[in-house]
């Protein structure tokens, strides 16, 4: 989230809060796709992080990209922290160990984000390669040591980093070391967004596994195929992971409020400064917990709408739906998650056959295979079925509601091919991340330096 929200519309009851999200349904024909992609900064000459000061630094990035793009600066105790752009439509924000992130655009093609993503990169590349610096797209930190990551000067990841370590061990890993590819999309219902939410809950592991690409920690590997998504299973389990209730046949905007409600909160933002409110759920912020203690200590809609991007279940909800499930990764994977998701859920036969595939998949099941994927990627199971097979399957769906859809690009092509790299993975039987390790086995000589070189933007 590039810019926390400032909204100061008193809240009175929970029904609004429920309101607040049912708000977001839209008809068909508006529904948008906006697509999120983080990567590694590296120097070239040494593959080392970079830092967020100094005349080579994140800092000097954004502020080429202020003066080439024109957009507004995003500032936090003086010091910029991304970019905007005027009408809203796209952002650049810096994660907590400076993975530079591009939030695009509402789009309405895969076309339209393949050419968003391409520009972004072009344009990044044009003002950090003077600097001697690019971009590595993997799920994982490869090399470098939590000590030795640099740290961004964005006052909600102070607060953060202070209560990770109270809730999980792996939450500084996550903020600190971990790239992610997301796509959000809407709905038109609160049906419509009971149907994708239980579908996409359920498959999240299947794309977990087809985008594993974080085999390497500190320079070894660390026995995972996606060690970002092992991480989020012990970070803070009050606000991650796969949620039960959502499994519900009745599953509505209500119930996500009542589990929100009772997740401990990270801040609240009064006149641009940060207040660390960790010690209180937002339920007891709305029954007086911070009257006294910070200026205006009621809560309003905009403390809710930044307590909503502070939850980090596998799908998560706001007044559209993200898909949380994948490590970073190549161009081609910035194309390819859209495209799956988009071919599951905005096409009403794909979603039917995806519904139908699913149904009758429990809880228990789901967060087992959530539990199995990181490690054992396409041969985790399912009810004696392994993920290879049951990817293929969803593949094929998610192809069926590309070619419905029938968006065509400039030279005729439709949406399908953006899912090319992952039926390569279907076809060979063995993920991004096994790819990689043979390689280390062989031709990297037991080194990662060579995957700074291959998977760099």
């Amino acid at each position: 989230m590039a810019r926390d929200t400032t909204d100061e519309t008193p809240i009175t009851g929970t029904e609004e809060l429920a309101t607040y999200l049912a708000q977001g349904s839209r008809p068909e024909s508006d529904w948008r796709i906006g697509t999120e992609h983080e990567k590694f900064p590296f120097y070239t000459e040494d593959n080392s992080p970079v830092p967020y000061e100094g005349p080579r630094g994140i800092r000097a990035i954004l502020e080429g990209m202020k003066s080439k793009l024109g957009w507004e600066p995003i500032i936090d105790e003086g010091n910029i922290i991304g970019l905007l752009e005027p009408t809203g439509q796209g952002a650049i924000s810096l994660e907590p160990g400076g993975q530079f992130e591009l939030s695009g655009a509402p789009l309405l093609t895969i076309h339209q984000t393949c050419r968003e993503s391409n520009a972004h990169l072009a344009q990044v590349r044009e003002i950090a390669e003077p600097l001697g610096i690019r971009f590595l797209g993997l799920g994982g930190s490869p090399k470098w040591t939590l000590a030795e990551t640099p740290r961004m000067p964005k006052s909600r990841y102070n607060i953060m980093s202070n209560y990770m370590p109270k809730v999980g061990k792996d939450g500084l890993n996550m903020m600190y070391r971990t790239c992610t590819i997301q796509v959000n999309l809407d709905f038109s219902s609160e049906t419509d967004m009971r149907r994708k939410m239980q579908v996409s809950v359920k498959l999240q592991s299947i794309a977990t596994a087809l985008f594993a690409m974080s085999p390497f920690t500190e320079g070894r590997p660390n026995g995972l195929l996606s060690w970002r998504s092992n991480i989020w299973r012990d970070t803070d389990n009050n606000r991650s992971g796969v949620l039960p209730f959502i499994f519900n046949e009745n599953f509505g905007f209500a119930d996500y409020v009542e589990w929100a409600l009772d997740v401990p909160m990270y801040f609240v933002m009064r006149h641009g400064r940060y207040h660390d409110c960790t010690h209180v759920t937002f339920r007891q912020f709305m029954n007086g917990a911070l009257k006294d203690s910070i200026p205006e200590g009621t809560p309003n809609m905009g403390d809710w709408t930044n307590h909503l991007s502070t939850l980090f279940p596998e799908v998560r909800l706001k007044r559209f739906l993200e898909m949380r499930g994948a490590d970073g990764g190549p161009w081609r994977r910035i194309c390819a998650l859209p495209a799956f998701w988009v071919g599951l859920l905005y096409d009403a036969e794909a979603l039917d056959a995806a519904e139908a595939m699913t149904y009758d998949w429990t809880y228990p099941e789901v967060q087992a295979l959530r539990d199995e994927v990181p490690a054992q990627g396409l041969g985790a199971t399912l009810r004696n079925r392994s993920v290879h097979e049951i990817s293929r399957d969803v593949l094929a769906i998610s192809r069926l509601g590309l070619k419905n859809r029938a968006k065509l690009n400039s030279e005729g092509f439709d949406e399908t091919h953006y899912l090319s790299s992952l039926e390569e993975v279907v076809a060979r039987g063995t993920t991004s991340a096994e790819q990689m390790l043979s390689q280390y086995n062989t031709a990297w000589g037991s080194s990662v330096e060579p995957a700074f070189l291959e998977y760099a933007y």
